[in-house]
């Protein structure tokens, strides 16, 4: 899967079509969330995380839900989504507001640790079964935020290193890809000063023209 998954601006739609478009949502992801495809790769047992309205207008397409979130239901419910809402400039109370913000990772369970740390990589079958029946009914994104290499594969082409990718990537792109906000980028960010003093702000910016001020 490559390419924009949308267009930066979409028309609004009939009440009836919204409607229909929420109930095929909403069955999308009763179905996601009963998954249960994947549970002999998973040491925690199936547990999807993910969250999504048919009116939102911002997509985070993560890696996969950590234990915290695994263990809450909660997307992003650990130290890196507070970074993450740092950086977007929002508060919990919005980034977990469906009807803005769909959260759809590339992986919907915990994989499990890797040994010295770190979660193993989104288990692969995931992303091919369910983002082609959720993403599809996501019909009014403007922006969608990559965050993260495994995500960035599923949808920009070409071999690139994670930070020229954050950093050349068109900045008016509707896909924005983004480095994960583990306490390992706090150290890749001291070495690239520009990531908190260009691209931040301008991230703030597209954040707040999508889903308005706070």
């Amino acid at each position: 899967m490559s390419g924009p998954l949308h267009s930066p601006s979409v028309p609004r739609r009939a009440d009836a079509s919204c409607a229909i478009q929420r109930e095929n949502l909403e069955s999308a992801l009763a179905e996601a969330r009963a998954c249960r495809f994947c549970a002999g790769q998973l040491p925690l047992g199936p547990r999807p995380v993910l969250q999504a309205g048919a009116s939102a207008r911002l997509l985070i397409i993560g890696q996969a839900p950590g234990t915290k979130a695994h263990a809450s239901g909660v997307p992003w419910d650990d130290q890196s989504g507070q970074r993450l809402r740092d950086w977007l400039g929002l508060s919990e109370a919005r980034f977990h507001d469906p009807s803005l913000v769909a959260i759809v990772p590339s992986g919907l369970c915990y994989p499990g640790a890797v040994r010295g740390g770190g979660d193993k990589p989104p288990v692969a079958a995931c992303a091919p079964l369910w983002h082609p029946r959720v993403l599809p009914q996501l019909r009014n994104l403007r922006l969608t935020l990559l965050v993260g290499l495994h995500a960035q594969r599923l949808f920009l082409q070409g071999p690139m290193a994670l930070t020229d990718r954050v950093r050349l990537h068109p900045a008016d792109s509707p896909l924005v890809p983004l480095p994960h906000p583990s306490w390992r980028v706090v150290g890749w960010m001291r070495t690239n000063p520009w990531f908190e003093a260009e691209t931040l702000p301008r991230l703030h910016e597209r954040v707040r023209q999508v889903l308005g001020a706070d």
